[in-house]
């Protein structure tokens, strides 16, 4: 057992966490720039190449694989799936289907509308739209590579639970005069297409790496950059008396404060990564990551333009309301995540 959890532990801090780029960068920044890790400037130049790089081959590598995995299921056959099944069980399997679409908010709107549109319940395809940005397989390897093992599952865990309740919920309140006309209008064509090749899947898988990489990269520019500047320059008692847990409204301000931001789970992760280090809670961290992946500002005014505003309403406050539970019960539990 004990070599088991040492082989385990070298994969993980070679393939996740790279342990042998952090030295890499860390030989960059001090012999070749000249500039100590202690300092602002070098840690924040080491912090920024380190995350940039790690963050960039591993989701390349991480959508890759789901992709491929993705290409069996194109969106009829994955209808007809989740058609079988109904209740509880039918939001649950919409839920984890958004784990394995490396999409953002934004782009879950068009298959919620073809899901929707091909006669599933809109409690499953809010499921599916909750968890879609919220928990996929790419951020729960990023989450262990930065944090731990733990906190990954934890924070996938708690994701599908707010996604199959909130779903579940929206489906009881019986909503569905609240989807605009259109979208039950736009039917999806009920053949599958011709059955892909390997070589066709592996460019549909080379395909999905460039365009979500072309789409995510600025954001995860500007997340590792807010992230350096956290980590390095703004002062840790600045950053633990609004955002401390001491702090009462901490998973509150940190939940309003994510709304408006537009960025995907991947962009979050620095951020993330360094208000931990300044010694915020993990369930105010989570918070934040989760406002804005699954509640940003522009998917939410994309979302309007397919349901009307009681809709739209029941759905943010639902998310909302989700998230502050789970922030709080991280915050005084997360000392066995950590």
């Amino acid at each position: 057992m004990s070599i088991l959890s040492a082989v385990f532990g070298w994969l993980n801090d070679q393939l996740l966490k790279m342990t042998w780029l952090h030295d890499l960068v860390r030989l960059l920044v001090e012999k070749v720039f000249g500039l100590p890790l202690s300092g602002r400037i070098g840690g924040s130049i080491h912090f920024f190449l380190y995350d940039t790089i790690k963050i960039f081959i591993l989701l390349s590598v991480l959508i890759f694989t789901i992709s491929y995995i993705q290409s069996f299921f194109p969106p009829e056959r994955t209808r007809r799936i989740l058609g079988r099944f109904n209740g509880v069980w039918a939001n649950l399997l919409g839920a984890l289907l958004g784990t394995v679409t490396p999409f953002c908010s934004c782009s879950s709107i068009p298959l919620f509308i073809g899901f929707t549109s091909a006669g599933l319940p809109i409690g499953v395809t809010f499921s599916f739209l909750i968890s879609s940005p919220l928990v996929d397989l790419a951020s729960v390897l990023l989450l262990a590579s930065i944090f731990n093992w733990r906190i990954a599952i934890a924070y996938v865990v708690v994701g599908l639970i707010l996604a199959v309740l909130g779903g579940t919920l929206i489906s009881k309140l019986k909503l569905e005069k609240h989807v605009e006309p259109f979208v039950f209008a736009n039917k999806l064509v009920e053949a599958d297409g011709p059955e892909l090749t390997r070589r066709d899947r592996l460019l549909f898988a080379r395909d999905q790496v460039k365009e979500i990489i072309h789409k995510v990269w600025l954001y995860v520019l500007i997340g590792v950059g807010i992230g350096a500047a956290i980590h390095n320059w703004i002062p840790e008692s600045l950053i633990t008396a609004v955002l401390g847990q001491q702090n009462l409204f901490s998973v509150l301000i940190a939940t309003v404060v994510g709304v408006p931001m537009y960025a995907d789970i991947f962009g979050t992760l620095p951020i993330a990564e360094a208000l931990v280090a300044k010694g915020v809670g993990i369930g105010t961290v989570l918070s934040f990551m989760m406002a804005v992946t699954a509640l940003s500002l522009p998917s939410l005014i994309l979302l309007k333009k397919v349901v009307k505003t009681k809709l739209l309403v029941v759905f943010a406050v639902i998310v909302i309301i989700g998230i502050l539970i789970i922030g709080y019960a991280f915050n005084a539990f997360g000392f066995w995540f950590i």
